[in-house]
């Protein structure tokens, strides 16, 4: 099998790079990066090395190497391994820490290995989220991306999370309300709920599970599903009229997820 490496960049995402690789001869010298890896080994195994030790890495592991680490890779037996890596800027991960921690300053990252397999498989599905569409700005992308994020960089004690607690007031729960019902057929972003309620779109997700007992996305899907119901039974528009005036763009994860809600395709109901 030859080896291939693939890149994506993600539109709506400034600084962020999705590799996709395969590898049976290639190895990696030392070498280091001007911006920060994460990297998912999925198939076979890597013996990576850094910080003056040696460790193998296969699925179930998340490896994160900061910016100057120096560090090399090579697989280990004949079959070679395949290796997905978010590769994200200074200035992106920056500003994703400040919004984590409420601090200004650059996480300060060393060289790790997480042995997780429940956060490695879930690292796994963001990437292939992203990597299909090619862009992050859906709502459950981005709070997965920022959930997952927090977990790597807590673990890693690279950011101290912000200890605070409480609601959404009355009033920034109305206006959270009233916009996602004006703007149900389109696309709803967390950058736009957050900046409704002048918070930062971590403090944001905390604050509204903690007001509704529900993330955002999972509000924001059952508030649509509910929607296509009553045009199911009160209107003569086609499902995939309904599906669009719902804010889904694609007739089969509408039809998936009113199965999973109700049990019956919208053609039963």
């Amino acid at each position: 099998m030859s080896d291939r490496v693939d890149y994506r960049h993600i539109a709506d995402m400034p600084g962020l790079v999705l590799g996709t690789a395969r590898f049976s001869k290639f190895s990696f010298d030392r070498h280091f990066h001007l911006d920060y890896h994460i990297g998912l080994v999925t198939e076979g195994v890597q013996r990576l090395g850094y910080g003056g030790k040696t460790v193998l890495t296969g699925p179930g592991s998340v490896s994160l190497m900061p910016p100057g680490e120096i560090h090399d890779g090579v697989g280990v037996g004949e079959r070679g391994y395949t290796l997905r890596t978010f590769r994200l800027s200074r200035e992106l991960l920056g500003s994703v820490a400040e919004d984590l921690s409420g601090t200004a300053r650059e996480p300060e990252l060393a060289g790790a290995t997480l042995e997780d397999p429940e956060v490695a498989a879930q690292l796994v599905r963001l990437f292939d989220v992203m990597q299909a569409s090619g862009q992050s700005g859906a709502l459950a992308v981005q709070s997965e991306w920022l959930r997952l994020l927090n977990l790597l960089l807590t673990r890693s004690r690279a950011i101290v999370p912000q200890q605070e607690s409480g609601a959404l007031s009355p009033q920034q729960w109305q206006r959270v309300r009233d916009y996602c019902f004006a703007h149900l057929s389109e696309k709803i972003t967390l950058d736009a709920l957050a900046a409704l309620c002048d918070l930062g779109r971590f403090q944001f997700l905390r604050q509204f599970k903690q007001t509704v007992g529900m993330t955002p996305h999972a509000w924001l899907l059952r508030l649509r599903l509910e929607h296509a119901c009553s045009m199911l039974s009160r209107s003569s528009q086609t499902i995939a009229e309904v599906a669009q005036g719902v804010g889904f763009y694609d007739q089969s994860h509408f039809n998936r997820a009113f199965r999973q809600a109700f049990g019956v395709a919208p053609s039963g109901y």
